[in-house]
């Protein structure tokens, strides 16, 4: 059994199980992570969907590179947790399961490739003060 954090489900809502990949990435004492700028601006760890078929490393690569810009290097599973929620984007209700690793941002080859991302660097303070998920904020409070 996972740990949920967050909302619990809503009755009358149908979930769609959703797995994801998310990171905590350090370097340099400094963490980095990704402001959404829409449907609503929001600071996240880097991450998202695994897509059918692909690997939930092949998946933090893919994302994190997506919405960073950077390559990571050396990614090391921490745990997972759960959360309800509503993914306007896709409208629809997800379960999502969230995988978090702990990798080193390696090499930045340019700009994010998703639109209304940026790479944002904190300091861990500062990233627990601006990450709004709990479930984000629990494990960076245990590894960051």
């Amino acid at each position: 059994m996972i740990a949920r954090y967050g909302a619990s489900p809503q009755t009358g809502h149908r979930y769609r199980r959703r797995p994801g990949a998310y990171a905590i990435l350090i370097r340099d004492g400094q963490l980095l992570l990704t402001h959404q700028s829409a449907p609503q601006p929001e600071f996240q760890l880097p991450g998202g969907g695994i897509d059918p078929g692909e690997s939930g490393i092949r998946a933090l690569h893919r994302e994190v590179y997506e919405e960073t810009g950077w390559a990571i290097d050396r990614p090391r599973k921490l745990g997972a947790f759960r959360r309800f929620v509503y993914m306007p984007e896709y409208d629809m209700w997800a379960e999502k399961i969230c995988h978090i690793y702990l990798a080193r941002p390696v090499i930045c080859r340019g700009a994010p490739a998703e639109p209304g991302h940026r790479a944002i660097w904190s300091t861990p303070a500062d990233a627990l003060s601006v990450i709004r998920n709990p479930g984000d904020r629990a494990f960076l409070k245990r590894f960051a």
